[in-house]
């Protein structure tokens, strides 16, 4: 099939971006990069009176350092995060999350925003999002809001972003020295979405967890949080420690579903093995160091 007709608009200012979305009465659509909103198109399931294209919007673009966090541009290229300097060094957590999204030539194209406000929920940067506190700066023409990545997510496909908001950062907090990032995801193919994914960081000092944050992805309709797990794992002994019972708390927290790829059963059991393996592993690595 071919898309229904639009008209394509591509601002060159986050406020000429604003001024269209507003005009268009909730008829418009934002191009970031595509990869998903292209198939759309072409099978008709999305059919926008404008396509607002924000390639050209250079503040929308890039890493920075803020106090206490690193800004993310949400036209930032998946396949640059893999390589940007300023993640490797204060958030290598999500080069390894980008660098397990589809392939590489959907990488080159897609963005880190624009998986961020789609909310797919089997997508790795929404999960990563709600694991590490983000908080996404949108703008209207009615001004600039911040809502956390925890209240961003509504349902499937359905977030807090009103139709004329655009998200402009995404700023996600420092964590202390001895952080592990957390990251396993299992799908059928590389490049596929996840049947089950988890993400996440723990904090580790003399010999204990000092503070964990860890979500699911395609255990549920939104990001997850494993909010009963981060509570065990908080204060709690790196000798002895119950890394299957605390998968159980872990699973406890999601709301799987049965699909044609497959069962909610079979993602709670193999979510479980997945968590507890996961942990394991890299709370062993972190003492061995």
């Amino acid at each position: 099939m071919k898309p229904a007709p639009f008209d394509y608009v591509a601002p060159e200012s986050i406020e000429e971006a604003c001024a269209v979305l507003a005009e268009a009465g909730g008829g418009a659509t934002i191009l970031a990069g595509g990869q998903t909103l292209m198939p759309l198109l072409a099978l008709r399931m999305s059919q926008p009176f404008i396509l607002v294209d924000l390639g050209r919007v250079a503040a929308l673009r890039g890493v920075t350092r803020a106090v206490g966090a690193t800004r993310i541009g949400p036209m930032l290229r998946q396949s640059d995060a893999i390589t940007d300097a300023t993640i490797a060094s204060h958030l290598p957590v999500l080069a390894t999350v980008v660098a397990h999204i589809g392939h590489h030539q959907t990488r080159n194209r897609g963005t880190v925003g624009g998986s961020i406000a789609f909310g797919e929920p089997a997508a790795e940067l929404p999960a990563m999002a709600v694991a590490l506190d983000a908080s996404l700066e949108v703008c209207s023409v009615r001004g600039t809001r911040r809502i956390g990545a925890g209240q961003f997510y509504l349902g499937p496909y359905a977030t807090a972003l009103e139709p004329e908001e655009i998200v402009t950062g995404i700023e996600i907090p420092d964590w202390d020295e001895g952080t592990i990032p957390i990251f396993r995801e299992l799908a059928r193919r590389p490049g596929d979405f996840a049947l089950i994914g988890l993400v996440g960081t723990v904090t580790v000092a003399e010999g204990k967890v000092a503070r964990a944050r860890l979500a699911w992805f395609g255990m549920g309709p939104t990001p997850m949080r494993a909010l009963r797990a981060e509570a065990a794992l908080a204060g709690a002994d790196l000798a002895g420690l119950d890394v299957r019972g605390i998968a159980d708390l872990a699973v406890a927290d999601t709301d799987p579903f049965d699909d044609h790829h497959t069962s909610a059963e079979y993602r709670r059991t193999v979510g479980r093995s997945l968590f507890a393996r996961t942990l394991g592993e890299a709370l062993a690595l972190k003492a061995a160091a």
